[in-house]
């Protein structure tokens, strides 16, 4: 049951075709990778931990787990991401967040940098992005700090 219901919360958040981002210019994306950063400041872990955790924000424990995170109720239907920073880059990883359907057609991962071809979007959201370019390089510093080495945090 835990697991449909998840289902069904991630293909509504997704609900997405598969068009270019109008927000990301083709030449940035770079076979898997999005190489370079979507904003001149540099990424914040501590404020990424926050999006991630936050339902009000990228809310991504709904589908994903990390190990160190004091989070309750994290979810499994997305790949655990305790040692994400070892396994994927941090162009890996932006990609990722900003469509992930770039890499895997078949994702239920909402792409939380494109605007295009997006169903049940209401009005007032029409245009904008799940997170704004700064949020998602916070996500990308606190992602490629999950090594799956304990922190003392």
């Amino acid at each position: 049951m835990k697991f449909r219901f998840a289902c069904v919360i991630a293909l509504g958040l997704s609900a997405c075709g598969q068009a270019e981002s109008n927000l990301i210019a083709p030449s940035y994306i770079i076979a898997n990778t999005i190489p370079t950063p979507l904003t001149d400041q540099p990424g914040d872990a501590s404020i990424g931990k926050a999006i991630f955790a936050e339902r009000e924000q990228g809310h991504c424990v709904l589908c994903h787990a990390i190990t160190d995170l004091d989070a309750s109720f994290q979810g499994n239907v997305g790949p655990d991401l305790s040692d994400i920073g070892m396994r994927l880059t941090p162009a890996q990883i932006r990609l990722r967040i900003v469509d992930a359907s770039r890499v895997n057609p078949e994702t239920v991962m909402p792409p939380y940098y494109r605007t295009q071809r997006l169903n049940q979007v209401a009005t007032a959201y029409a245009g904008t992005p799940m997170l704004p370019a700064q949020d998602i390089e916070h996500l990308v510093a606190y992602l490629t700090s999950q090594t799956g080495q304990e922190t003392d945090e």
